[in-house]
């Protein structure tokens, strides 16, 4: 019998805040010790030139299953962007696009006439986008979801609950929003560097991914690590343990689907 993938659906190759200097073969001797089968890498800059290099790099690495780069959404000519990445060297590994949009002054970016003609052609070119909020930015992401229905987005951590303020209400119900929308999944990731990074414990996580598995059920969402970010609050066994113990009472398939089915499906990783 086969077993079953086993995705971290969101890491990064470097830290350029913290300057961290970790290399993938720290990351890989993570993954040989938590039995992870692949990996899904995000970019971290709005660069192309970075897009290009992950994509070159990620071919080269056998983990990695699958590139979420950056384009500018806003540029007439995405579509031709989008071709000659996919034609560069690893261009077969580009499974999606992503932007920080909680990083614009404007909380209706994604909404905008232009963002949205260049997701449009995202959309038709078959790749999956991130949504890159916070609570703020929840209200035009669920617009642009519902507004391009074809579409397959995935929000990142969740929309970084508040969890170190306490005060998740007005996170939750934008949360419960946009998990309306049928084509809308969500990495459980980013957790712990939202909460107090030296005195976070489970129960201070209990929530926010309670909610989600209600909102979202398993079958859209994905378990992610977010290293090497994570690294501030804690290790990565610590980040996946969360997880795990905090989804230890679903039955198996729906432990399953959040440890790697939904990525394959999501992102299209072309793993059996």
């Amino acid at each position: 019998m086969l077993s079953l993938p086993v995705i971290d659906a969101h890491h990064h190759l470097d830290d350029p805040v913290s300057g961290s200097g970790l290399t993938p073969d720290d990351l890989w001797s993570e993954l040989e010790s938590e039995r992870i089968t692949g990996t899904v890498l995000a970019a971290t800059r709005s660069s192309i030139t970075e897009t290009r290099d992950l994509l070159a790099w990620a071919a080269r690495v056998p983990y990695v299953r699958g590139v979420v780069g950056w384009v500018d959404l806003t540029d007439d000519d995405v579509v031709s962007t989008l071709a000659a990445l996919r034609e560069g060297p690893g261009g077969e590994l580009l499974v999606g696009l992503r932007h920080a949009a909680a990083e614009e002054s404007d909380s209706r970016w994604l909404a905008r006439t232009d963002v949205l003609q260049g997701l449009a052609a995202v959309v038709a070119a078959g790749l999956a986008f991130d949504l890159g909020v916070r609570t703020r930015e929840l209200p035009a992401a669920m617009e642009i979801c519902a507004a391009l229905p074809q579409g397959r987005f995935v929000l990142e951590h969740l929309a970084c609950p508040p969890i170190a303020s306490g005060d998740l209400s007005a996170w939750g119900g934008a949360l419960l929003e946009l998990a309306e929308q049928p084509n809308v999944s969500a990495t459980l990731s980013g957790l712990v560097t939202e909460a107090d990074h030296h005195t976070w414990s489970i129960d201070d996580l209990r929530h926010p991914v309670e909610l989600a598995v209600d909102a979202f059920g398993p079958e859209r969402l994905m378990l992610g690590s977010d290293w090497p970010h994570c690294l501030a609050a804690g290790s990565y066994s610590d980040v996946m343990d969360v997880v795990r113990y905090l989804l230890a009472e679903l039955p198996a398939y729906q432990q399953d689907e959040v440890r790697g089915t939904t990525a394959v499906r999501v992102y299209q990783l072309g793993i059996s």
